[in-house]
């Protein structure tokens, strides 16, 4: 139990640092290290902690406490939420000094640009990730279709998305 509570937080600490541009940003990495790296869970149940982590009301992270608590209960909740949270949010406070200090330098829109496509990019990859781990079968694929697209062509709320998505698999699914 020690070992796995020691791997956790050192993957997660990782991943916290790597967050760049948000937390869905390092979905597949957390992704691998969980399922392919270390066998704790298969591709579909992380996926299915993902969209209950999305479900719940909080922070859009809550798949990070909800893989802590699947492969070590409440000691791994712990370990994985402190880890995750704890070193980004130093990195963030000193980072946000030395934002401000260098605030007029023309490198720091040229920064603060080229950061955007990577930042866009690694959410696509994370959509893609978990849209590939979710999607067995052919009606499956289809909502996920239809969600993406409404999701891109709409201002609907998430939430509506979630719930049409569930009635869908209620109705197609049994």
């Amino acid at each position: 139990m020690i070992q796995t509570l020691i791997a956790l937080g050192l993957i997660f600490s990782e991943l916290s640092v790597l967050a760049f541009g948000g937390g869905n940003t390092i979905l597949p990495e957390m992704q691998r290290q969980v399922v392919e790296v270390h066998h704790w869970m298969t591709a579909e149940d992380f996926s299915a902690l993902f969209a209950l982590g999305q479900a719940a009301p909080g922070p859009n992270l809550m798949i990070v406490t909800l893989v802590g608590w699947h492969v070590a209960g409440f000691y791994g909740m712990l370990v994985t939420t402190i880890a995750k949270f704890g070193p980004s949010s130093l990195v963030t406070i000193l980072m946000l000094h030395v934002w401000e200090r260098f605030k007029d330098r023309p490198w720091r829109r040229h920064v603060q640009s080229g950061l955007l496509p990577v930042t866009a990019g690694l959410v696509a990859a994370s959509a893609a990730l978990i849209a590939h781990a979710s999607v067995s079968n052919g009606i499956l694929a289809a909502i996920t279709a239809a969600t993406a697209i409404v999701a891109l062509k709409t201002k609907l709320h998430p939430l509506w998305l979630l719930f049409g998505g569930a009635m869908a698999g209620m109705i197609f699914l049994r």
